[in-house]
């Protein structure tokens, strides 16, 4: 008897996807949320922190910790931008 032959194909190999593996988008788990938040703790915390040792060595109370709240919110945001525009 003869050996059957495979059908044509079977030997071919997996189908590759319709969509290039590049073209797919990352969803954020819960590492990226941790990161984010992090990143916007720490950048809160070191310009604050300036500040006030700023306020405290040259004796002008809230004007330098004001500054470096702003500063903070604005590297706050900044970070958030580049973090998330990754997902988008």
């Amino acid at each position: 008897m003869e050996e059957p032959t495979p059908a044509p194909g079977a030997d071919d190999p997996e189908p590759q996807p319709h969509w290039a593996p590049e073209d797919r988008r990352l969803s954020p788990g819960a590492v990226a949320f941790l990161g984010l938040g992090l990143s916007i703790a720490l950048c809160l915390a070191v310009t604050v922190g300036a500040g006030l040792l700023l306020d405290a060595a040259l004796h002008s109370a809230p004007t330098f910790l004001l500054i470096g709240l702003a500063v903070g919110i604005v590297a706050a945001v900044a970070m958030a931008v580049v973090t998330i525009r990754k997902y988008l």
